[in-house]
């Protein structure tokens, strides 16, 4: 029975590598020498840049990359990963698919998704133009306001399939730079995980949400294993945005007898600078920045 069980799971693995493949050469096939200012050569018997062309511009190896596009089951890093789909000028979607076709994107069990009222969305969706979404206990995003997805949608490199704040901070490359108090925050952030856990020890999704965790990263598993726990307690997020600069928001939470397990999540801005900078958080000011 397990063998079985195993073969399928090794079929799937090569044919998700042979499609990694197969989308790689399309990918560097649509590219020219010309559009990295590279001379075109001579004896190019095929149109695009070379495998070692691109192993050139990403700065990875050869031998390597070459693995990579023959489907061998080899270590494919998401810090190497970004920078072939940086040279391969990679959108979002193909990011995306890239990722879940190496296997370095790592999946999170589905969360028991808890059911928000219309109550609770009515009250995230009038806290408007305030950011503010509601979160349960482990960090899953239940829902939000526009206001606070347009503040976050694009401080990601990666594809952001958790929906969960805490995986996208320990899985995100750049998170440490879009946040300035990252450090205290994770450790916040690991702490209050820590404090919730006690109610859910045993419980299977929530033993191999902290197993994948731990295994994924160094920093979580240090974090964990020194046993901190917090509640609640005002604090201050400094993002930096990509348009409207350092913003210094004040994190409140909201607590709901309804839905002990979970908590409404308002920023607020601290002062006056942030203030007058939200407006460019918003998708509309990003359309009339393109158009001006």
């Amino acid at each position: 029975m397990h063998s079985d069980v195993d073969q399928v799971s090794q079929r799937a693995g090569e044919r998700r590598r042979a499609e990694l493949g197969e989308f790689l050469k399309a990918r560097r096939a649509r590219l020219s020498p010309g559009d990295f200012g590279m001379p075109a050569g001579s004896r190019r018997r095929t149109p695009g840049l070379r495998r070692e062309e691109v192993a050139l511009l990403a700065g990875v190896g050869v031998t390597w990359y070459t693995w990579l596009e023959q489907g061998r089951q080899i270590n494919a890093s998401t810090q190497v990963l970004d920078a072939v789909a940086r040279t391969l000028r990679l959108d979002r979607a193909e990011r995306e698919h890239l990722y879940r076709l190496a296997e370095a994107t790592p999946l999170r069990t589905e969360c028991a998704r808890l059911v928000v009222p219309d109550t609770i969305r009515e009250i995230v969706q009038s806290l408007e133009p305030l950011p503010a979404s509601l979160i349960n206990s482990r960090f899953d995003v239940l829902m939000s306001n526009r206001a606070s997805e347009e503040l976050f949608w694009e401080w990601h490199t990666m594809p952001c399939i958790h929906q969960n704040t805490l995986w996208c901070c320990i899985t995100e490359p750049s998170a440490p730079g879009k946040f300035v108090e990252y450090e205290s925050q994770v450790r916040y952030m690991v702490a209050r995980l820590r404090s919730a856990y006690g109610r859910h020890v045993g419980d299977p999704d929530w033993e191999e949400d902290i197993r994948r965790l731990a295994s994924m990263s160094h920093e979580f598993s240090e974090l964990w294993a020194r046993h901190e726990v917090a509640e609640a307690e005002p604090r201050t997020l400094t993002y930096r945005h990509p348009r409207a600069g350092t913003l210094s928001l004040a994190v409140s939470e909201l607590n709901l007898p309804d839905l002990p397990e979970a908590r409404i999540v308002v920023y607020t801005p601290r002062d006056d600078h942030t203030r007058a900078r939200m407006p460019l958080t918003r998708r509309d000011a990003a359309t009339a920045q393109i158009l001006g």
